[in-house]
């Protein structure tokens, strides 16, 4: 039994909420992944958490602009100073994830801007050329006078949520509202909690209401047969919109098909790029140094935006004097990272020590104690970075770095800004998804894409009515006029 249980003398509990109803019970024991504690939830009743097709989706006919309003509402309720729910998984979440109680605490206080206004609105505003599509059958013409309908129609969609960020949920929520979708969550061994605590909180402002009853959140545990082999099918299911490690979204895969799709928000490696110019005085290495630090340890690195390999572009004494204000600047206090971090693996730690004792390979700056790591080398090394350490590789140029560059590469911050223009088409052409400023990895531009899409877009069931009022065997349909024949 871990610490927390054993002080309170009591088995965590983490309820289910299924349709606007919450389901509590002790029938299932879980441990966590992450820290070993142990939870117990609901036994599953699968036929609760599957709406028949015949069934239409609770949100169909609501209209979008009365959706936001629900959810800007919710929003306003999350306020952690006046939550219970909230409050109490931040307490409990202290036994299940790895993140500090602080930064998850900010991470809280953060939450009703998930669902402002502004990030609704705009988000919706970047993925549909027409919203109306949303709320109705829209009607076009093409160039011959053709008329017909599409209408953006709600998914079924099964959201496997990520585990390294608790307020994560708000946005996933969010997204499976606005597209009107039929929603089944669920949540990781890391935090079983959160999202039933803003759908309970949704729940008291009316139970009845569509989106509350198009909402369901459990907890399984991943490569499950017995649940995964009934719930990740066509029948019931047409997207599955999965946060997570490889081996989760391998498990996915193994289920889809025809009818049913992934939307994969898979593993990401995040990097920085640094050019000559932060070398021309001292004040410009120690600005690169903190913007570095500040992107590297978002979560405690544990965010795929979190960056990991920073090319640099200088002379080794720079490079240098450059890791060691860096190591200074990882083990700071800040809003979404403390000054410690977790303890790096031990394997991990045992091959940091092997590459400091052969000497020439890598040039260690830190130690391996959670506050800070800086690993010096010609190029990336084979291990992930993690815990608040960051491999710095020497480069002549900037583009050398880019053959490091691939699909898996989410964030680029780049430094000086200048030179993200000539650096940005041959990072997407490489597999890049996104370019920013150094220091800047955890800010977005509002209504921007995510891991190189607009997930809204694909969520939705894009369906079509056609109303042509000429046959394709009429004289006047020319296949070979259309370039068709």
């Amino acid at each position: 039994m871990n610490a927390l249980n054993e002080a309170e003398g009591r088995v965590i509990s983490a309820p289910f909420f299924i349709r606007g109803r919450i389901v509590e019970g002790a029938d299932v024991k879980v441990r966590s992944r992450d820290l070993g504690a142990d939870f117990v939830t609901p036994a599953i009743d699968l036929d609760a958490i599957v709406m028949p097709r015949a069934e239409l989706p609770p949100l169909l006919d609501t209209p979008l602009a009365e959706i936001i309003d629900f959810l800007v509402e919710t929003g306003a309720r999350l306020a952690l100073a006046r939550n219970p729910h909230m409050r109490e998984c931040l307490e409990l979440l202290s036994a299940t994830n790895p993140l500090p109680r602080r930064v998850v605490e900010n991470l809280y206080l953060s939450a009703p801007y998930y669902l402002s206004r502004e990030i609704l609105e705009g988000s919706i505003a970047s993925n549909f050329a027409d919203p109306a599509a949303l709320d109705r059958w829209v009607t076009r013409t093409d160039r011959h006078g053709d008329t017909g309908a599409i209408r953006a129609f709600p998914p079924r969609v099964i959201h496997m949520l990520a585990g390294n960020a608790p307020a994560g949920c708000i946005s996933s929520i969010a997204q499976g509202a606005l597209v009107k979708a039929v929603n089944l969550f669920k949540m990781p061994s890391s935090d079983p909690f959160t999202c039933v605590a803003v759908l309970r909180t949704m729940a008291e402002i009316d139970a009845s209401h569509p989106v509350v009853r198009s909402m369901s959140a459990i907890y399984w545990r991943g490569g499950d047969e017995s649940v995964e082999r009934t719930v990740y099918r066509p029948q019931y299911f047409d997207r599955i919109v999965a946060w997570g490690g490889g081996d989760a979204i391998n498990n996915v895969i193994k289920y889809l098909g025809p009818g049913i799709q992934l939307v994969s928000f898979d593993p990401k490696t995040s990097i920085s790029m640094i050019g000559h110019e932060a070398f021309a005085s001292a004040e410009g290495v120690a600005e690169a140094a903190e913007r570095t630090a500040a992107d590297t340890t978002v979560f405690n690195q544990e965010a795929c935006l979190a960056s990991r390999f920073v090319f640099v572009e200088g002379d080794r004494p720079q490079v240098e004097q450059f890791c060691a204000k860096l190591v200074e600047r990882l083990g700071v206090d800040r809003t979404f990272a403390s000054a410690v971090a977790p303890l790096l693996p031990v394997e991990t730690r045992e091959e940091i020590e092997v590459m400091q004792a052969m000497g020439d390979e890598v040039k260690v700056f830190g130690r391996t104690d959670g506050r800070g790591l800086v690993l010096l080398s010609d190029h990336p090394v084979d291990f992930h970075p993690s815990n608040k350490t960051s491999n710095v590789v020497m480069v002549e140029k900037l583009e050398d770095a880019i053959r490091y560059v691939n699909v898996a590469t989410q964030t680029i911050g780049v430094w000086p800004p200048e030179r993200k223009a000539e650096l940005r088409d041959r990072l997407a052409s490489a597999g890049g998804q996104r370019v920013c400023r150094l220091g800047t990895a955890n800010q977005h531009v509002l209504g921007g894409p995510h891991d190189a899409m607009y997930p809204l877009q694909r969520l939705v069931h894009w369906m079509g009515d056609d109303d042509i009022t000429v046959a394709a065997g009429n004289p006047e349909f020319s296949p070979a006029a259309e370039g068709l024949a």
